[in-house]
């Protein structure tokens, strides 16, 4: 029998990004919380966002058969929804298909609404990719919850911020050069990691994966001594491409690069002075923190906007990493010369799409091997 109005609660993951994937999908009754159908499927190896979109459009195929005039989607995934409800581009060019075939489902309709809900109150459907990503992984199935009403369906008048809507940073220094092991400013010069670096880069790999095994992206600066580390790292989460980017290139120390802070201090004493003073001084032929702090930024708000909700791993080098973590904690530029950043070292930062930050962690270096 046909109903006017339904809920379609949906949710898509996989083991890895890419990995072993599923969906599930609960249409509901809207006032009784009943489940009137429900829809999973293992659909092998993919992303977890691909897998999400599959669960929406099987959610509304659903609620089609039921002959339902409206609906009111709701997904824990902050990116399909907004992207279905046109606030945010669709930037990836293997979701655009998807999207595309949502829409088309939506019109079917006479009015369809996309609403984010907290993963706590998405069990069913999380249960149901849950279980489809075992099949796919050809792992036994695990328990879904019984059909019945939705346990959830009075909403407390407070929701804690869940921590699986945040963007995570994982912000990696990579491992040791030679440079590094000798106390030299090593800024645009492309030195590449030391036999010990790259030990270095193979447990950062093993704790970053420990740490978040399902990754949306790894992001590095172009500089081989960050690409090897990431690449590392990459391989550890699946084989995962790097991306190089830019904007997390190391500060340009101009004529310092490759001398120590004493061969410094005897050859520019008050150009070095003023340096340590201001963000706004630059070392000769050099580039000021500034305009370091103004790349990071901007680098940090494009991940949050192209990778919603997910985890990016990001390599890169002393200046901007010590920069984002200043921006995070809301520090002052004192920050920058006081904070101690090894190679291999992992920080962790949460954002929020309300422009919350949670700093989890600064160097952490449990995992690197002893001298």
């Amino acid at each position: 029998m046909a109903v006017r109005a339904v809920v379609v609660e949906a949710d898509g993951g996989s083991r890895g990004n890419p990995g072993p994937a599923g969906y599930g999908a609960v249409v509901r009754d809207p006032d009784s919380g009943e489940v009137l159908l429900e829809r999973s499927e293992a659909i092998g190896t993919t992303t977890n966002n691909v897998a999400e979109y599959r669960g929406l459009i099987a959610g509304l195929e659903a609620a089609a058969e039921l002959g339902a005039a409206r609906v009111e989607a709701r997904m824990d995934s902050k990116l399909v929804v907004e992207q279905m409800s046109g606030r945010w581009q669709i930037k990836h060019p293997g979701l655009r298909p998807l999207a595309a075939r949502a829409a088309a489902l939506v019109d079917r309709f006479d009015a369809v609404t996309f609403s984010w809900i907290p993963r706590e109150r998405n069990r069913h459907a999380d249960a149901l990719a849950n279980a489809a990503m075992d099949a796919a992984a050809g792992k036994p199935p695990r328990q879904v919850p019984d059909a019945g009403t939705d346990p959830t369906a009075v909403k407390p008048t407070w929701e804690p911020r869940p921590s699986t809507t945040a963007t995570r940073l994982i912000l990696v220094r990579h491992g040791e050069t030679e440079w590094t092991a000798q106390g030299r400013y090593a800024g645009r010069a492309d030195v590449p990691l030391s036999d010990r670096g790259r030990e270095q880069a193979a447990a950062t790999a093993v704790r970053v994966a420990e740490l978040a095994p399902a990754v949306a992206a790894v992001v590095s600066s172009p500089l081989s001594r960050c690409t090897a580390t990431a690449e590392a790292i990459a391989g550890a989460l699946g084989g995962l491409p790097v991306r190089p980017e830019a904007d997390w290139v190391e500060c340009d120390f101009g004529d310092w690069d490759g001398k120590t802070f004493a061969e410094v201090r005897e050859g520019w004493p008050g150009e070095l002075d003023a340096w340590l003073a201001s963000t706004r001084v630059a070392p000769p032929g050099g580039e000021p923190f500034t305009a370091v702090g103004q790349r990071v930024e901007r680098a940090v708000t494009a991940l949050r906007e192209a990778y919603p909700g997910e985890t990016v791993v990001v390599v890169s080098h002393v200046s901007p990493i010590k920069l984002a973590l200043r921006d995070a904690l809301a520090a002052s530029d004192a920050f920058l010369h006081r904070l101690f950043l090894d190679a291999a070292g992992v920080s962790m930062l949460d954002m929020w799409p309300d422009g919350g930050i949670a700093v989890r962690s600064v160097n952490d270096t449990a995992h690197l091997p002893a001298r």
